[in-house]
């Protein structure tokens, strides 16, 4: 199977629309310990995604993620554009400049240096609860698929995801402003994991 433009912008653009459909849920979440503004801040990224992947003329793959990842940063409402920029551009930096189509290895390649570029910008770790519980065990699960098959690859991924972001449940937070309720921080979801979980859901479904 090949992951063309065609299909990797039907993964975004049902990314954006579980994304709008969980923004009250993302910004209840956040609001326990945070601003309660995460689920705004991803529907602006959502309606972005929406705006710009219509617009996809003849740009290789990398360019247009680089250029969304870069309209992505620019999103106002704390940390969350500037981190998903840098998650959405990652996903291109280790493609051709002029590659339309990737193949199962060039799809482990994109999410490898997704979280390459990620853990250039923060020292998160498994555990710390913050959205990289679930994005850690999704690229590591899409890198041990041992399936040539994209759509495979992409549900080992989710399941990851998903069960990375509700193992934050337990976790005390050690970054951002949960930090600051220690063990009050124990009992609920990062909003950061969960967001990046539900576009991880929405690319398998997606194909």
């Amino acid at each position: 199977m090949i992951l063309d433009r065609e299909a990797l912008g039907a993964m975004l653009l049902q990314a954006a629309k579980l994304l709008e459909e969980n923004t009250q849920y993302l910004s209840d979440i956040d609001s326990r310990f945070g601003d309660g503004d995460h689920g705004i801040t991803m529907g602006k990224i959502a309606k972005l995604i929406q705006e710009r992947v219509p617009q996809w003329g003849e740009d290789s793959i990398k360019d247009f993620l680089d250029s969304l990842g870069m309209a992505v940063m620019e999103v106002k409402g704390g940390s969350a554009g500037p981190l998903y920029g840098t998650m959405i551009g990652g996903l291109g930096v280790n493609l051709d400049d002029d590659a339309g189509q990737v193949d199962e290895a060039g799809l482990k390649a994109m999410f490898a240096g997704c979280l390459s570029e990620m853990e250039d910008i923060t020292t998160a770790k498994v555990g710390d609860k913050t959205m990289m519980d679930a994005l850690i065990p999704a690229v590591e699960a899409i890198q041990a698929c041992s399936s040539d098959d994209i759509k495979e690859i992409l549900e080992a991924g989710a399941k990851a995801a998903l069960a990375g972001a509700a193992s934050t449940v337990e976790m005390k937070a050690n970054f951002g402003r949960a930090r600051n309720y220690g063990e009050r921080s124990v009992g609920y979801a990062d909003s950061g994991a969960t967001s990046w979980s539900c576009m991880f859901e929405s690319f398998a479904q997606a194909l």
